[in-house]
């Protein structure tokens, strides 16, 4: 057992938390509180709540309502415990980064609530010996996880490569066939159900033969009649046909079906990744698994691809002159621009793609001479804020690069990776005031960009210089969108700094000199 405790008069309150994952149903709820109600008793203490997450990733916090709440009452001092008991290491997280779990229990640690793994053999006493022992137990559980990712990955490409589907819906048109191991058909699975035996496998067959007919008449419609998707999608609309959701067509759910593989008999696997709870990303079609003749084809390869052909010359790349070109006949023809009419419009890129190369819709508005019918004040400070901020980032990278870091900086995110170690964006906070004369914050933190740390500057009343910064590191406690006050608390004003000087130095390097 680990972390005994000296037991004064009376019981020492305490609180228990559990977690189930999927992959240690050995390690049920039930098992870690028996256990951890022996050791309770063994050492004089009292059991005043439980939190658990059952079922639960134990890769981040996301999801753990369980943990989340624990850290929510410890951190707001509504913690009427001064222990917590969990079963071991892993059961507080899997967590890819050793330092997340450790920053967990460093805010029970300073909340004074301390944390006791009940299975382990270590006393959890801040020596070096139990500092060590708790550092490679973190690392284990993570890397568990890391290398189950990569057998399970390594199982579902071959069974993938074997013809047999992998998870999702069948989709409009098609069914989930459960098959035994000998290949034999045994019942179409309904929406949801997963199968039960761990030989038997899946594959797509056809669906019921209206459904069949309306998926080949999309890609006739749209090879040979040559209508948009949204044409295609207004006839199934007008005739009462709905999507397999039971929702009506859309220019996105016609150009899925026609951009899908499974449709030409093709079992695709990996196009997009989302391993151990990391952001989600695309991949490129060489890092796809596929294999080609895996089901029965509601359309020939041929329509397939011609289909495709079709949608990839209608998308060519096309320069920042007409994009904007593009914009100015929009607006010829709309007499106003809004991200909808531009994601409506069959003839256009979506609104994303301007702001991912312009950096904003507004952006891209100035630069074909429109102003939105909106305070041009709002504008005004915006533009200030923007030249504030080139100006910000200016000086953090020299002032890095001064002090010896190497530092690059993402020509249209403006994230910064320093040293190759770690990444950093800046947000420029602008102050508001409320009704009642109060001054508030309002931080937005780009998940999408998942920097490493964001540097928040909150900006004077008249938002023209900067008052402090917030260095937050990117983690799941922290909401994407941040309302702050001029006092916060321990649990965000632990971030705030007067100035740079802390970060600066994080990217600092010395010289060292040789060894003899």
């Amino acid at each position: 057992m680990s972390d005994p405790v000296s037991t004064p008069s009376g019981p020492i309150p305490a609180a228990l938390y559990v977690r189930m994952s999927t992959e240690h149903q050995q390690y049920s709820t039930e098992n870690q509180t028996d256990a951890m109600l022996r050791y309770a008793k063994a050492y004089g203490m009292t059991i005043v709540r439980t939190y658990s997450d059952a079922g639960k990733s134990g890769l981040s916090l996301s999801g753990r309502a369980g943990l989340r709440a624990l850290l929510q009452d410890v951190e707001n001092g509504q913690a009427d415990y001064s222990i917590v008991l969990v079963y071991d290491v892993s059961r507080w997280g899997r967590f890819q980064d050793a330092d997340e779990s450790a920053y967990y229990e460093y805010i029970c640690k300073r909340a004074n609530v301390r944390v006791h793994y009940c299975a382990e053999q270590f006393q959890n006493d801040e020596s070096l010996p139990s500092s060590l022992m708790k550092t490679i137990k973190r690392t284990m559980a993570g890397e568990y996880s890391r290398e189950l990712s990569v057998k399970v990955f390594a199982g579902q490409c071959r069974l993938i490569e074997l013809g047999f589907r992998q998870g999702g819906p069948a989709g409009y048109g098609l069914r989930r066939q459960l098959i035994d191991r000998d290949g034999q058909p045994k019942e179409i699975l309904p929406r949801g159900a997963h199968k039960s035996i761990q030989t038997d496998r899946v594959i797509l067959v056809p669906g019921p033969d209206d459904e069949v007919r309306v998926i080949r008449e999309i890609f006739d419609s749209f090879t040979q009649v040559r209508k948009t998707e949204r044409e295609i999608a207004a006839v199934l609309n007008a005739r009462g046909i709905v999507t397999d959701w039971g929702r009506p067509w859309t220019r996105g759910t016609v150009h899925s079906v026609l951009t899908n593989p499974k449709y030409a008999g093709g079992n695709v696997y990996n196009r997009r990744s989302f391993k151990l709870k990391r952001k989600r990303m695309n991949n490129p079609p060489e890092m796809w698994i596929r294999r080609d003749d895996a089901f029965t084809p509601l359309v020939t390869a041929e329509q397939f691809n011609e289909a495709l052909a079709i949608i990839h010359k209608r998308c060519q790349h096309l320069s920042d002159e007409e994009l904007l070109e593009r914009l100015k006949q929009l607006l010829a023809r709309c007499g106003t621009l809004s991200g909808i009419l531009i994601d409506e419009a069959d003839d256009m890129p979506s609104s994303a793609s301007y702001r991912h190369r312009f950096g904003s819709l507004l952006r891209a508005y100035t630069l074909i001479g429109y102003t939105p019918a909106r305070d041009l004040s709002f504008i005004e400070t915006n533009r200030i804020l923007r030249e504030h901020h080139a100006r910000h980032m200016d000086e953090i990278v020299r002032t890095l690069g001064d002090g010896g870091a190497q530092v690059e900086r993402h020509p249209k995110t403006d994230v910064l990776t320093v040293n190759q170690e770690f990444t950093a964006s800046l947000v420029l906070a602008r102050c508001q005031q409320t009704r009642a004369g109060h001054h508030r914050w309002l931080v937005r933190l780009d998940n999408s960009l998942a920097p490493d740390l964001t540097i928040a500057a909150r900006l004077y009343p008249g938002n023209q210089d900067i008052l402090d910064y917030y260095l937050l590191p990117g983690l799941d406690t922290l909401s994407a969108r941040l309302r702050l006050a001029p006092e916060n608390g321990l649990t965000l004003d632990v971030y705030r700094f007067d100035n740079l000087n802390f970060f600066l130095r994080m990217g600092r390097r010395a010289a060292l000199g040789e060894a003899a």
